[in-house]
């Protein structure tokens, strides 16, 4: 039996009627391109595999691989990655025109990185399913000027469509952990509502704008925005950073950024 390894951030699934609700969300057909981070023992693995045939998983703990095997053998064809889901480049899965659905229950440690991991991919990617912390989710869907409302918040938004489906409670789990859990739906913009000139400063506007939270926002970004810029754009320089909205922090970053893609002269 396999024990649950905490540097691992190991809660496995195991309630069936939320295993099946997942299941229902994400709606998986035959065909469709599924890859499930961290499947553990495999709660959601053979539900999905049963559905579409083939499946590619990306498992970092080489001890739950040949158990996992064993339970998916003769259910279809499964394709497994030993691998950290935070490394791994999941361009190489692109070998066809579909479009990855990724899914799992994510590790709440290494949640909001893997989270900027994987939007990198956003262009190759159909959807995505994940069980979360709920303050995690809570704060991809925030509002502009809510407590929630974040770095994270614009920039999941910036990529994705988000969309907070449920709550699972900690006895769901083996072991429970000792926060709420939600199941969150991202699904990458096929079209940006707000586009960004040059999404590197972007970026490093809003990371630095919300790294003096309680700043103004001319005081955080004194080292990147002039008085002349911010009379420029047209935006109060004494809101603090969670009160612009991501239409506006891209029309601040583009404000910066020269017609030939390059940065204004402070």
């Amino acid at each position: 039996m396999h024990v649950a390894r905490k540097r691992f951030g190991q809660h496995f699934l195991q309630d069936k009627q939320v295993i099946q609700s997942i299941i229902d969300a994400i709606a998986p057909q035959p065909g469709q391109h599924l890859v499930e981070i961290g499947p553990g023992q495999g709660a959601l693995t053979l539900p999905l595999l049963k559905k579409t045939g083939q499946l590619e998983v990306i498992e970092l703990d080489r001890d739950l691989i040949l158990p996992l095997k064993a339970r998916c053998a003769e259910k279809g064809e499964l394709i497994i990655y030993q691998a950290d889901a935070l490394k791994f480049d999941f361009n190489q899965l692109i070998k066809d025109s579909r479009a990855l659905r990724l899914v799992g229950n994510l590790p709440y440690n290494i949640s909001t990185p893997l989270i900027f991991h994987l939007l990198q991919y956003a262009a190759h990617i159909h959807d995505m399913h994940f069980m979360l912390q709920k303050e995690v989710v809570d704060r991809m869907a925030a509002r502009t000027g809510t407590p929630a409302y974040g770095r994270l918040s614009i920039m999941v938004q910036y990529h994705c469509r988000v969309v907070s489906l449920f709550n699972v409670t900690p006895h769901a789990f083996n072991p429970p952990p000792q926060v709420e859990s939600s199941i969150v739906k991202l699904v990458p913009h096929r079209e940006f509502p707000y586009q960004a000139v040059d999404f590197a400063h972007f970026a490093y506007l809003v990371k630095t704008a919300f790294s003096h939270r309680r700043k103004t926002l001319r005081n955080s970004l004194r080292n990147v925005i002039t008085d002349e810029n911010w009379e420029n754009v047209q935006i109060d320089s004494q809101l603090r950073p969670e009160q612009l909205s991501l239409g506006e922090y891209v029309k601040l970053s583009n404000s910066l950024v020269n017609s030939d893609g390059n940065l204004r002269d402070r």
